[in-house]
């Protein structure tokens, strides 16, 4: 059996983790929060609990799976996430189906009928193709074969084609439909990703009922049961190697030697920050990591409010919503336009309607969401309080207000608010730029050749990647299949 060190307490570090020490591996896992869970996490404030990052997880499963294969499964209480769609002009309403979603569109955009049709025409195809591969349906063994066929072959058409311009095909670039639906998913996303986005969205999103942080906290006491340390407060430093290959880590000056390393945090950082010798990296590597580009931030509104959940449910419908607002204008790719929230779209999300324990009795909890373009207005004030300060606040007042047309009079009824910026999760997660799911998911801008592929082998030897970062669009289905593949090459 091998000694084993792992760099961060995220889904995939702790599913590693757990993985290798049923197999008899000796693992340590350092973390440099206080807390496990990475973005698969939360925390509370003054009796209100919100989600740290991940409001909710796909590929269940794969993921039932993983937590049965460590034991935990019976333990972490996973509950299906519904979503509904509101805009100034159409609400999905209480029916979170894909066919009522089509129809609440051609209803609302009636002129459009005909560009709307084709294009749904498409994405049902896609959204048939991965409903049944993702496990989503219980298909027969020769519905799965036909559709892991379907499926290559949409990867092939929409490869390299983002979703913007699969979009465009079918909506003008200047109209609300374009805005609408090029926005949905990840920004400038490879196309043929929509149909699994659509998929998941309608009837494969899952949450935590007890709030992510409680699914790190089993895992981890999991951990610790079957004899192994897992250090909070303890970050790595440096990453010890000897003639290309790793032999350990230092931390709070100390070093720690193992047999193996798995890096189950930030790739860029692994590389560019935690390496005591580059030299042995190549050159074109390192280039290659300098430029790479990552996937956006978010910036979230965290709101205690003084309304019962039972209140806030009666505008809201579902804890998922979002509110389609974007205006023209809003250009992700503009980090000096001052006005972007003003013009962008909204996500609320409330833990305390799936589980009112999350918020104290007669309150209930409340988070405002949205993209954020990166180092906006200059990285948040180029590190002037004052102007961090002044740039949070302002955000936060028109998330706000935006949200206020789902829940009427909402400023009324905050009585605790909070705001992270990208900044924030950089600090708390390690992430690059506060990189909401590793690396960018523009096909123009891929890190790795293949997007279908976890790829955890490095340039040094015994180094393995165990995070999210080990696919190209990340994901907690990418640090689980990272996870496994790092116990696969450990053996």
């Amino acid at each position: 059996m091998s000694d084993v060190i792992i760099i961060g307490a995220g889904i995939g570090g702790l599913t590693a983790g757990n993985l290798l020490a049923k197999k008899g591996h000796k693992v340590i896992i350092f973390e440099s929060h206080t807390t496990p869970g990475g973005y698969t996490a939360g925390f509370w404030r003054k009796g209100f609990y919100f989600e740290s990052g991940t409001v909710s997880l796909e590929s269940t499963h794969q993921v039932f799976g993983a937590m049965k294969d460590i034991g935990v499964l019976d333990k972490i209480s996973f509950v299906p996430q519904r979503s509904r769609f509101v805009s100034r002009i159409l609400d999905t309403g209480a029916d979170d189906s894909y066919e009522n979603f089509k129809q609440v569109f051609l209803k609302a955009y009636g002129p459009e009928r005909e560009r709307l049709q084709a294009y749904f025409k498409e994405v049902d195809k896609m959204h048939k193709t991965m409903k049944i591969f993702m496990g989503i349906t219980r298909p027969s063994l020769l519905s799965l074969l036909t559709a892991g066929i379907k499926m290559f072959g949409v990867y092939f058409k929409y490869r390299n084609v983002t979703l913007g311009d699969f979009t465009a095909r079918y909506f003008p670039r200047e109209s609300e439909l374009y805005r609408i639906f090029k926005s949905f998913g990840y920004p400038d996303m490879a196309a043929y990703i929509l149909g699994g986005a659509v998929a998941t969205i309608f009837g494969g999103y899952w949450t935590v009922r007890d709030g992510m942080q409680s699914w790190a906290d089993v895992l981890a006491e999991n951990f610790r049961g079957l004899g192994m340390e897992l250090l909070l407060n303890s970050p790595a430093e440096k990453i010890i190697t000897s003639n290309g290959t790793a032999k350990g880590i230092i931390c709070n000056g100390r070093p720690f030697y193992a047999d193996f390393v798995i890096s189950a945090s930030d790739y860029k950082k692994t590389f560019l920050k935690l390496m005591d010798d580059k030299s042995s990296l190549p050159e074109d590597f390192l280039r290659k990591m300098e430029k790479a580009e990552v996937s956006e931030g978010f910036c979230v509104a965290y709101l205690g409010l003084n309304i019962s959940n039972d209140e806030l449910r009666a505008s809201m419908k579902f804890p998922h919503v979002m509110y389609m607002d974007e205006l023209p204008g809003s250009e992700l790719r503009d980090p000096g336009d001052g006005l972007f929230f003003e013009k962008s779209s909204v996500m609320l999300y409330s833990p305390s309607l799936h589980n009112p324990k999350l918020s104290p009795e007669g309150r209930s909890c409340l988070m405002l969401m949205a993209a954020v373009p990166t180092h906006w207005m200059n990285d948040w004030g180029n590190r002037d309080r004052q102007k961090y300060t002044g740039l949070k606040e302002h955000v936060k007042q028109v998330l706000i207000k935006k949200a206020g047309n789902v829940v009427p009079g909402l400023e009324k009824h905050i009585e605790f608010s909070d705001f992270a910026t990208p900044l924030t999760f950089e600090r708390y997660t390690g992430n690059t730029d506060g990189a909401t799911s590793a690396w960018s998911w523009n096909p123009k801008n891929k890190f790795y050749s293949n997007y279908m592929k976890s790829d955890v082998d490095t340039p040094v030897k015994n180094l393995f990647i165990g995070s999210c970062w080990a696919t190209q669009i990340g994901g907690i289905p990418g640090a689980l299949n990272a996870a496994y593949q790092c116990v696969k090459r450990i053996g």
